[in-house]
């Protein structure tokens, strides 16, 4: 199998649950790339907290960020696609005042949240950019919003099904996230693909999450994590270690490192 691209989830792949890049994914990454395959980062997360692990890796490659809402230049970090998602805020802000949650919109200019949580303090102290706003988000008039993210504590599909005539939502287990109609990782990568003359049977692609059942089912080969559940696991062709043991460096030795061995 000639494989010319691999695109990687970060949380629950190839992060630990402490947001550090083992050394032995690190090592297997960098022997993949030095055999000419192209890895790509393909996250929920947004530019500013992608960008720190693709420097670390010394990737070269686009950033998909945002499930796939925007693509950033590899090099330079300056947007090459944006789909800007747009919603009733008022319906919006309506529903998700029912119940108590946290609510953080990701901008082209920043987040937005209702209150501050572990989650966003953790993002802060990665990509050393704190909220732009914490408070009543009804008060406050943010735009270009690329995703919502709703944490209910309770899975998405209790609330998301009052937007999915709008835009496309992705149901978690603490709740749901809500992008614009056709964004998806597979739409990012499609994009990609077509720019570098690579053809989907020559990528590989590697998640644990709802946001990443596309990229596993349409890829050429694929793997879900030891840790995702089984809705992803019956998306990928096989099924790899879980993200503390290394199971995406795993992946890479037994099927695409041997795919090029000479």
């Amino acid at each position: 199998m000639n494989i010319r691209a691999l695109f990687i989830d970060m949380d629950g792949t190839l992060l630990t649950s402490s947001n550090e890049i083992s050394q032995r994914n690190a090592e297997t990454i960098n022997r993949l790339t030095n055999q000419g395959v192209k890895v790509f980062l393909a996250t929920g997360r947004q530019y500013e907290i992608t960008a720190p692990y693709h420097s670390l890796l010394g990737l070269k490659a686009p950033m998909i960020c945002l499930n796939g809402a925007s693509i950033h230049d590899g090099f330079t970090g300056r947007v090459a696609q944006m789909n800007p998602v747009v919603l009733d805020e008022a319906h919006f802000h309506r529903v998700t005042n029912e119940i108590p949650c946290n609510i953080i919109v990701h901008t082209t200019d920043g987040l937005y949240c209702n209150k501050t949580c572990k989650e966003v303090d953790e993002w802060t102290r990665e990509g050393k950019v704190p909220p732009r706003y914490i408070g009543d988000l009804r008060h406050v008039d943010y735009r270009n919003v690329l995703k919502y993210s709703v944490r209910t504590g309770s899975h998405g599909s209790h609330m998301s099904h009052l937007f999915s005539d709008a835009a496309d939502v992705i149901d978690w287990k603490d709740g749901f996230e809500i992008v614009a109609p056709g964004v998806s990782k597979w739409a990012a990568i499609q994009v990609l693909i077509r720019a570098f003359g690579i053809n989907p049977e020559e990528t590989a692609t590697i998640g644990d999450g709802p946001n990443d059942i596309q990229m596993l089912r349409y890829a050429g080969i694929s793997a879900a994590m030891a840790n995702a559940d089984q809705e992803v696991k019956a998306a990928a062709d096989v099924t790899t270690g879980h993200h503390e043991q290394d199971g995406l460096a795993e992946f890479i030795e037994k099927y695409l490192v041997q795919s090029f061995a000479v």
